[in-house]
């Protein structure tokens, strides 16, 4: 399954599933609250063709050819207006790539390993380097992403990680989001055992720089489709900021800050190669 859209006129929705069901291709729709119905391709083999007619009916919905199709399905549609809610496992896989879903699943078993007596010994093993001897144990300048400390800590990292990097590696492939992983977990962390030691963990370093990247990158090539709403970057930079003026709670301030800085530099850089590709 793939979601493709998400509009809040069900009708409108209804006349492109029977165009596309024409064509032996079926779309499901399925609600989302506050009023909005996401449109979900069954067989990802179709999504191009599916994409691309999909952005002609959104150009044009009143086309003859949709109301034509309503009329030619009508009498063979199972149900009229009747909307199957996804599971959780369908939405989850849907919106993110291999990648995705294996540091999600990494975390999660390394929490729950956490959290059942292996605290001491998976933090003894995964840290950030903070001895000499230490440093040439390579994975751990990417390890320490992957720990948490909590059950806040875990799912408020791994909330925006399917999300923004879901998207990333939707639209720009694995190897760019495993890229920026990498990068941004070893700048993060140095930074923030610079300023406090290796005495930290957690993937939030990664997710504000997926901010930083989705954010720059969207804006300055929005025809990838990428893009990040301004009431997200608002709300992101305002935590960012409350972790340095707030005294209740330990929060990698620096590893927030290196990743931004880190994901903008390199959305600026891909961005730039981008657009020099498109004018050549």
């Amino acid at each position: 399954m793939r979601r493709l859209v998400a509009l809040n006129n069900p009708r409108m929705i209804q006349a492109f599933i029977d165009y596309m069901a024409s064509q032996q291709i079926e779309l499901q729709m399925m609600p989302e609250g506050e009023g909005m119905f996401a449109l979900w391709l069954m067989d990802e083999q179709h999504l191009l063709e599916v994409e691309a007619e999909l952005d002609r009916f959104l150009a044009n919905p009143m086309d003859s050819k949709y109301s034509a199709a309503s009329w030619q399905v009508a009498e063979t549609r199972k149900a009229r207006f009747r909307y199957r809610s996804p599971s959780l496992g369908a939405m989850v896989k849907a919106k993110a790539g291999p990648l995705t879903l294996v540091i999600m699943l990494l975390c999660s078993v390394i929490y729950l390993l956490q959290t059942f007596g292996l605290a001491d010994a998976v933090f003894a093993l995964l840290h950030f380097p903070a001895a000499a001897e230490q440093q040439w144990q390579l994975w751990r300048w990417v390890s320490h992403a992957v720990l948490h400390f909590s059950v806040l800590h875990i799912a408020f990292n791994l909330l925006w990680w399917w999300q923004l990097g879901g998207d990333l590696e939707q639209r720009l492939g694995t190897g760019k989001l495993l890229q920026l992983f990498v990068i941004s977990a070893a700048l993060s962390g140095v930074g923030q055992f610079m300023v406090h030691g290796a005495n930290f963990g957690g993937l939030s370093g990664v997710v504000y720089a997926l901010v930083g990247y989705v954010w720059i990158f969207g804006y300055r090539c929005p025809h990838k489709g990428l893009s990040l709403p301004k009431p997200i970057v608002a709300f992101m930079l305002v935590w960012l900021v409350l972790g340095y003026v707030q005294p209740f709670m330990a929060i990698g301030n620096t590893a927030h800050l290196v990743g931004l800085l880190a994901g903008m530099a390199l959305a600026y850089l891909d961005s730039t190669k981008a657009k020099n590709q498109k004018a050549a």
